[in-house]
C-alpha cells in the first residue's frame, strides 16, 4: 500500500482500496478516542474518490459539537498517532498522521462543526464526484495538470484547484441540499 506523502510534495496514484481500509482503521481510533461526543467521522477527500487518481494522505473529517472537547482528548488521541498541529482556521482544528522524522504525513483529519458549512462541503463534493464520473474525471485531468506545475509546491498546487471545488460544490449543494 502507498500511503504518505513529504510535506510540500504532490504526486498522484490511482485509487486504492488499502486507502479505504486505512481510513477505516482510523476513523475507528478516532471515534473510540472521541466515544460519547456523539462525533460524525467521514473518510472524505479525492482517496474517498473511487474514480479518480489522488494524493495518497487520507483526509478524514469529524464533525462534534464542541471542539474544546476534542482538544481536552488531544493526548489520548497522540496515543493513536494522531497529532494536533494548530487550529487551521476558525472552527476548525487540524490533526496529523504520518512519519514526522521524515517529514511525511499519511493522514490529515479536520474537525469542524457538526452542521457547519464547511461540513456539508465536504460531503457534498465527495459524493458528488462519487455519483458523477464525468465531473470527477474533470478533476482527475485537472488535478494531473496542476501536479506537473506544481509538483514541489503543494500551497500552489492546492489553491489551484480551488475554483473548481467551489464550482462544483456549489452544484452539488442544490442537489443535496436536503441530504445533510
Amino acid at each position: 500500500m502507498s500511503i504518505g506523502m513529504k510535506r510540500g510534495t504532490v504526486f498522484l496514484e490511482e485509487h486504492q482500496t488499502a486507502w479505504e481500509e486505512s481510513a477505516r482503521t482510523v476513523i475507528n481510533d478516532i471515534q473510540s478516542v472521541l466515544d460519547g461526543l456523539n462525533a460524525d467521522v467521514q473518510h472524505i477527500g479525492s482517496t474517498s474518490v473511487k474514480s479518480v487518481k489522488a494524493k495518497p494522505i487520507i483526509d478524514i473529517a469529524v464533525a462534534v459539537n464542541d471542539l474544546d472537547e476534542v482538544i481536552a482528548r488531544n493526548e489520548k488521541l497522540a496515543e493513536r498517532g494522531i497529532i494536533f498541529r494548530f487550529d487551521e482556521r476558525p472552527d476548525h482544528l487540524l490533526y496529523v498522521k504520518g512519519d514526522f522524522e521524515k517529514d511525511t504525513r499519511t493522514h490529515h483529519i479536520h474537525v469542524i462543526p457538526k452542521g457547519s458549512e464547511e461540513w456539508k462541503n465536504y460531503l457534498c463534493f465527495r459524493d458528488y464526484l462519487n455519483e458523477n464520473l464525468s465531473i470527477a474525471k474533470e478533476y482527475e485531468a485537472l488535478k494531473l495538470e496542476l501536479c506537473e506545475k506544481y509538483g514541489n509546491d503543494r500551497n500552489a498546487y492546492t489553491d489551484a484547484k480551488e475554483d473548481f471545488i467551489r464550482r462544483v460544490t456549489a452544484e452539488a449543494r442544490k442537489i443535496y441540499a436536503d441530504r445533510y
